[in-house]
């Protein structure tokens, strides 16, 4: 009898409908209850600007108030302005929607070399070395820059002592890195 209830006690603690397995399963992110909607931003409208932030698995715009400069055609000041945006904590309202950056405290980013074209930037590190987060977020807040995009695109390169030169290629922010399909793969095209 004590072995029949301990049977029945062990068969019902064990069906909670979870198959063990020896293989590793990758089920994605944990859930969480962070609504990625963010927050509207105080101030003039001509100082509001798109800054991409991780949010879930995607990236996402927040407008931040940013005084760039009072000449704007200064492409290099502009990116230097929007990369320490990404670079900074985001603030206490878009961290409870859920948002982060993952752009390394140490990026930095110059103008083009002598041979490059006009457009592009290089980058302290090449664009492949950096996390595919980071490099969505830069790609996406550069591409949507009035003064560094051309149509939702951005030139990027490493630096010039890196293999291949870290020769500047075309970047596309792709709309599956926000808005719509979650996911960070693959997080921008590289369209040249």
């Amino acid at each position: 009898m004590i072995r029949a209830v301990l049977l029945g006690a062990l068969l019902a603690t064990g069906g909670c409908g979870i198959r063990a397995t020896d293989v590793p399963v990758d089920a994605g992110p944990a859930p969480t209850r962070t609504t990625c909607d963010a927050p509207a931003e105080a101030g003039p409208a001509d100082l509001r600007t798109d800054v991409y932030l991780v949010c879930g698995s995607r990236v996402n715009p927040v407008q931040r108030n940013i005084e760039l400069l009072a000449d704007t055609s200064d492409r290099v000041q502009v990116a230097k302005a929007l990369l320490a945006e990404l670079q900074a904590d985001p603030g206490r309202e878009e961290r409870a929607a859920g948002f982060d950056s993952e752009v390394p405290s140490d990026l930095a980013v110059t103008g083009p070399a002598a041979n490059d074209p006009a457009e592009a930037l290089r980058l302290n590190k090449r664009p492949s070395d950096l996390p595919a987060a980071a490099l969505g977020q830069l790609v996406c807040t550069f591409a949507h820059s009035d003064e560094l995009g051309d149509g939702g695109t951005v030139m990027l390169g490493g630096p010039l002592d890196s293999p291949h030169g870290g020769q500047p290629k075309r970047y596309r922010c792709s709309t599956a890195m926000w808005g719509g399909a979650p996911g960070l793969d693959p997080p921008v095209t590289s369209i040249d």
